[in-house]
């Protein structure tokens, strides 16, 4: 006999535990509710079964007198579909008192240990459906996840924000400085890249008069992988025309302190050891006067490769003064900023599409923003002169991981671009922020790993 195609009229764990919680030890609802979940433990006493039953929402027990749902022939992890009336055990435990239990899906495959779930960490990953199945905390990870999505949309809708979509696949890539992956289309007989960043789309729609856009989608970089990086992640990407980046700064505190209070109900957030407050105002703090306050910022190549080395810095990889003071910035300031903290004012080698400071052309109006010692993302000023912005392109042409240019986007700018405040957020680390997860690969469903044996 197969098993049924089909549950209908489900309610969900949740609602039938909230029915019980009013009852007393022993009594019971009168009205018949429909539940579906995994079996994940079983008990028998006699002729009663109890079974713990879990959904998405929640867990309850099954309390099942064989008399009237008959044998019960399921396993654990099977999948099964029991109608019955909420109650309360004798002990005063939430139950379902099942009139029927049906297996709509069998498990066929042994579960690891129901008691203290899948520990195995490397197994997790690879097998994030069994992560899923056993472990609740997963789960509510991953809900998390939706819900902080989910109120990024809200914020950005209710300020005259429009969501659209862009290219994944690019005839060039640019709005970053990463390597890419390429691809082969065969139809076009053409070489593409997996995007980088969204960025030159989303300013295009903006010379195209959309005004506020954003995109919450996939970029990939085809750079190392550590606690806080994957070659595939999501990213938040707007761009506000008329804005500029003291604009966005305000923009993003406050749209930070809102999504902490929509999904975790308090600004206070708990990440690597650190308690902090996402309440806006957030601390501004130069780029030069954190690394002068290090000793460590000269515009000499030769020095400041010889203040790292004494350090005990390997610069080996840093060929250029560009490398050197953003090595030293993400080695000795980056991990102090435990306090909310936007740092703004970077130098304009590092910083391919951002507008110069009126008192400092050597310095652009662009900030990162961070938390708990983490970098969250990266916000411009928007170079809106097509000449400008093709000579910041030239002279990144000569760098491996720079961008190779991108004639139409210029051309985009050349019809005129309003003044335009851009964002980036990262979404997997925010969500590692607010769930307290120490490495992306716990909020990402389906890491990038190395090949298994």
């Amino acid at each position: 006999m197969s098993a049924p195609k089909r549950f209908p009229d489900r309610d969900e764990i949740a609602s039938v535990l909230a029915e019980c919680e009013p009852l007393e030890p022993g009594g019971q609802g009168d009205a018949v509710r429909r539940i579906a979940g995994r079996a994940m433990a079983r008990r028998g006493m006699g002729k009663l079964v109890f079974v713990d039953l879990v959904d998405r929402s929640g867990r309850i027990q099954l309390i099942c007198e064989t008399s009237k749902t008959g044998e019960l022939d399921l396993h654990l992890g099977d999948v099964v579909g029991a109608v019955g009336r909420p109650g309360k055990s004798r002990r005063g435990e939430p139950s379902l008192l099942a009139d029927s239990v049906e297996v709509l899906a069998p498990n066929q495959s042994p579960l690891p240990d129901t008691f203290h779930g899948l520990t195995d960490v490397e197994l997790r990953y690879r097998k994030r459906y069994l992560d899923l199945l056993m472990n609740e905390e997963t789960r509510a990870d991953f809900v998390m996840r939706t819900k902080i999505v989910t109120a990024i949309r809200r914020y950005l809708d209710g300020e005259g924000f429009i969501e659209v979509e862009t290219p994944v696949l690019q005839p060039r890539y640019g709005g970053a400085l990463a390597r890419p992956f390429v691809t082969h289309h065969n139809e076009l007989e053409a070489d593409l890249y997996l995007r980088i960043a969204t960025e030159l789309y989303l300013k295009r729609l903006i010379v195209g008069g959309l005004e506020r856009v954003y995109e919450i989608g996939k970029d990939f970089r085809n750079e190392s992988v550590s606690y806080k990086n994957q070659p595939e992640f999501t990213m938040l990407e707007w761009y506000e025309a008329y804005a500029d980046y003291r604009d966005t700064m305000v923009r993003i505190e406050t749209m930070l302190e809102q999504v902490a209070r929509d999904v975790l109900g308090t600004s206070i957030v708990r990440f690597r050891g650190h308690e902090v407050d996402l309440k806006a105002p957030w601390r501004r703090l130069g780029f030069v006067e954190a690394l002068e306050a290090l000793e460590l910022w000269t515009r000499d190549e030769t020095e400041l490769r010889a203040w790292l080395t004494e350090r005990g810095v390997d610069t080996e990889a840093d060929k250029d003064w560009a490398l050197l003071v953003d090595h030293a910035f993400s080695h000795f300031v980056e991990p102090s900023l435990v306090e909310p903290t936007m740092v703004y004012g970077q130098p304009v080698e590092l910083s391919p599409f951002a507008r110069t400071m009126d008192d400092d052309p050597s310095l652009t109006e662009r900030f990162e923003f961070f938390a708990a010692g983490m970098e969250l993302g990266n916000a411009y000023s928007e170079i809106n002169d097509a000449a400008t912005q093709q000579q910041r392109l030239d002279e990144q042409s000569d760098d491996i991981e720079g961008a190779p240019g991108d004639p139409d986007y210029v051309e985009a700018l050349s019809y005129g671009m309003p003044p335009t405040g851009g964002l980036g957020l990262g979404i997997d680390r925010l969500t590692m922020l607010l769930t307290g997860r120490e490495t992306i690969r716990d909020v990402i469903l389906f890491p990038a790993l190395r090949a298994g044996n």
